[in-house]
């Protein structure tokens, strides 16, 4: 992590990782140019995850209920740039004015503001749909966890879609870099029912079904530090 202050807390809470396979090179059409594509065993993976951000602040400020705390909805597919491996958003929607304001200013990151609820009932089944301000396109689902509390396995398949410490973002054509700090992911196995998922159909990706995931997670989250955008060239 940098050596200077982070500049965010916040907590993810409640997430469920769905992720497909997708061909790089239609992919390719999203990622900024001096992004490599990080594939595993050969093959590109785009995550859609919905879950629900909680107390999210300036660093040693408190968090105010009405703005800190709001579902978001994102795509995400892995890259790296000298050998450092990050995450990258096509999207991220969120419940909250404030955050797609701010977020898109500060760090360059493509927010969108949804509708948005989140819930979960008393068997256990997380529901959460979104619906885009801008072009109604939706994500609407149930999913449920099951099984025991795994951690990823070293050169897994899990640990390389899991274990991600930095985002990359493109701000006015200029690529940076910000890090993240939090504990390893713990999570389970889980099964999804998706009834509707234009908001990934929108992006044009190739994939057959994006209502069938090729693979389904969920966490219960990770308490989280975030530090500002730094450049990506060498020094």
């Amino acid at each position: 992590m940098p050596e200077r202050k982070f500049s965010l807390q916040q907590n993810w809470v409640d997430l469920t990782f769905m992720h497909w396979e997708v061909d790089p090179d239609i992919l390719r059409k999203h990622i900024p140019d001096d992004l490599e594509i990080e594939l595993f065993e050969g093959k590109a993976y785009v995550g859609v995850i919905p879950f629900k951000m909680e107390k999210v602040r300036p660093r040693f400020l408190p968090s105010i209920s009405f703005i800190s705390n709001f579902p978001e909805f994102n795509i995400r597919t892995y890259v790296k740039k000298n050998g450092k491996g990050g995450v990258f958003f096509l999207t991220l929607d969120a419940h909250s004015h404030v955050t797609c304001t701010y977020a898109p200013f500060a760090y360059g990151l493509p927010y969108n503001y949804s509708k948005c609820n989140f819930s979960i009932d008393k068997n256990g089944f997380y529901s959460w749909n979104s619906k885009r301000k801008s072009n109604a396109v939706k994500l609407e689902g149930v999913s449920k966890p099951r099984g025991p509390m795994l951690k990823a396995k070293k050169g897994s398949l899990e640990e390389f879609l899991f274990e991600r410490y930095c985002l990359y973002v493109s701000k006015k054509g200029v690529t940076y870099r910000a890090y993240t700090c939090h504990e390893q992911w713990e999570f389970q196995d889980s099964e999804v029912e998706l009834k509707d998922n234009s908001l990934t159909d929108f992006y044009e990706l190739g994939i057959n079904n994006t209502l069938k995931p090729d693979l389904i997670h969920f966490s219960k989250g990770v308490e989280v530090l975030t530090w500002n955008i730094e450049s990506t060239v060498e020094k």
